[in-house]
Formats: structure tokens, sequence, C-alpha cells
């Protein structure tokens, strides 16, 4: 069974950085796309951003282009998510999840228990 872990969350100043991490536990991180997510109160789950397998191909929601850059350590089974020129806007609980093939367009099917990001004014 796969297990997804974020952490990295926490409270910043607009404009300021933060780095969340997801550590996948078992087998299952080779030959997987990866996604991270986010659900900000009273809003919908959004997609933020996802990295196919093995890694040379990211993906972007236009929101978040050009301030987020998600990357993956293979040999680390970790996906990560920097986060740049944060804006009050990015508040959220951010979550990571697993896709079902090596493209991200194959969806998800595994979800960590997410981590909250808020950025103050």
């Amino acid at each position: 069974q796969v297990q997804l872990v974020e952490s990295g969350g926490g409270l910043v100043q607009a404009a300021g950085s933060l780095r969340l991490s997801c550590a996948v536990s078992g087998r299952t991180f080779n030959d997987y796309a990866m996604g991270w997510f986010r659900q900000a109160p009273g809003k919908e789950r959004e997609f933020v951003a996802s990295i196919n397998w093995p890694g040379e191909r990211k993906y972007y929601a236009d929101s978040v282009k050009g301030r987020f850059t998600i990357s993956r350590d293979n040999a680390k089974k970790t996906v990560y998510l920097q986060m740049n020129s944060l804006k009050p806007e990015d508040t959220a609980v951010y979550y990571c999840a697993r896709g079902r093939g090596m493209q991200p367009s194959q969806g998800y099917d595994s979800w960590g228990q997410g981590t909250q990001v808020t950025v103050s004014s």
C-alpha cells in the first residue's frame, strides 16, 4: 500500500518562499507521475502542478506558472514543490498525489493528508 506524507507547510509573509516535500513509502514511486493540488476554504480542490515519470515533463496551473517549481528525486522517492513569490491567494491545504501511470493525464489514485500553507499580507 502506498503512503504519501507531505511536509514543509507553514506561515509565511507575502513574497516569501516555502518548499513542500512529499515522501512516498513503498515500492510504488517509480513509473508513476506525481502531482500537487490545493484546496482553499470554501473552494474545490484545484490542480497546482504535476510531473511525469521519470521527471522531464512538468505542468503548471496558470495561477502559479513562473512562481512554483515541481521536481522529483526518484532515489529518495520524494516530490517537491518550490513556491516563490507567494501571495495571500496561495493560502490553502496542499495535497500530494500519485498518478495512475507515467503521465499526469492518466489521473491520480493516492493522496496524502495535506499540509497547510498560509500566506499573510
